[in-house]
C-alpha cells in the first residue's frame, strides 16, 4: 500500500520538530531515495515542504494567494475565498511548520485573522502583528482577549509604544527601531529571532509581503494562483518599477497542482 498524504504530513511535522513521530512513521530519507511506495501527491508535498521543515538557521517564507490576473480581492475588498480548499490546507500546513506567522496591521483591520492551525494536525504558531504606528484595534483578532489564545506578539515602532494601553494577557508588545522609511523588514526578523521565532511565515497582506520581497528579506515565496479572473481590485505583489525586462527577477521555482489552484514555489536568497 502506498504511503498516503496524511502519513507523509506527520513525518514532515516530525522532521521539523513540530510533532512526535508515531510508531512505524514514514522515514523521509527512505522516501527521497525511493518514491515507488508513496502516493505522488504525498511525494510532491515532501519535496515542497521539507526544505522549510528542516531549515536550521532561520527561515522566512512569504505566502500570497491571488487570481490568474494577479488580484487578491475585489475593489470592495472581498477576498473570501480567492483560492480553493487545497490551497487553504497548504496555508495551514505552512502555519504548523513555522515558529511564527506574521501579518501586517492592514490585514488585521480588514480580515481579523485567527492565524491558527485548524485544517491539519499540528501546533499553532506564535502570532505576530506588524503595526509600526500602533494603530491596530485591541478588540479584534489576534490581539483581542480570547480563551486559550496562542501567544501573540504586537510589533510596534519604538516611538509609539509608551502611548498604547496595556495589551491582553496573551499579547507581548515589542518595540522596533524606526528609520526614514519606517520599520525595516530585517529589524522585524531580528526582533522575532530574539524571542525564539526563527522560522517565520509572512502571510499578509500584500503590502507587507511586497516590502519583504523587495528588500531581500525572504528565503522563499509561495504564490497560490486560482483559476479565476477578477478584473479589478487590489494587486498581489507590488514591486519597484524596472525599465527593461532583462532586469526582472527570474528566480528558480517549481510548480505544484493543488486541485484547481497552482502553487508556484519560488526560491529566493535572503540578504543580510
Amino acid at each position: 500500500m502506498k504511503t498516503d498524504i496524511d502519513t507523509a504530513w506527520q513525518a514532515i511535522l516530525a522532521a521539523a520538530g513540530r510533532g512526535d513521530p508515531a510508531p512505524g512513521a514514514l522515514d523521509i530519507g527512505a522516501v527521497l531515495r525511493d518514491r515507488a511506495d508513496i502516493d505522488p501527491a504525498a511525494a510532491e508535498m515532501i519535496e515542497c515542504l521539507l526544505p522549510l521543515a528542516t531549515a536550521s538557521e532561520g527561515f522566512v517564507i512569504g505566502q500570497i494567494g491571488q487570481s490568474l490576473d494577479g488580484r487578491i480581492c475585489t475593489e470592495s475588498g472581498d477576498s473570501h475565498y480567492v483560492n480553493g480548499d487545497a490551497a487553504l490546507t497548504h496555508l495551514h500546513r505552512l502555519r504548523a511548520l513555522v515558529d511564527c506567522v506574521l501579518v501586517g496591521v492592514g490585514t488585521v483591520v480588514a480580515d481579523r485573522p485567527r492565524l491558527t492551525v485548524r485544517r491539519v494536525t499540528g501546533p499553532h504558531p506564535v502570532r505576530a502583528v506588524l503595526d509600526p504606528r500602533g494603530r491596530a484595534p485591541d478588540d479584534v483578532s489576534p490581539l483581542a482577549p480570547e480563551a486559550d489564545a496562542p501567544p501573540t506578539l504586537h510589533l510596534v515602532g519604538a516611538s509609539c509604544i509608551d502611548r498604547l494601553p496595556a495589551p491582553a494577557a496573551h499579547v507581548r508588545r515589542l518595540p522596533l527601531p524606526e528609520g526614514e522609511s519606517g520599520v525595516a523588514p530585517r529589524d522585524v526578523i531580528a526582533a522575532l529571532a530574539a524571542v525564539g521565532c526563527r522560522r517565520v511565515l509572512v502571510e499578509g497582506g500584500a503590502n507587507t509581503i511586497s516590502r519583504f520581497f523587495a528588500e531581500g528579506a525572504l528565503d522563499r515565496l509561495h504564490v497560490l494562483v486560482a483559476p479565476l479572473l477578477i478584473g479589478s481590485g487590489r494587486s498581489g505583489l507590488s514591486l519597484p518599477p524596472i525599465q527593461r525586462l532583462c532586469d526582472a527577477a527570474r528566480p528558480k521555482m517549481r510548480r505544484y497542482a493543488l486541485d484547481e489552484d497552482t502553487l508556484f514555489d519560488v526560491t529566493l536568497s535572503r540578504q543580510s
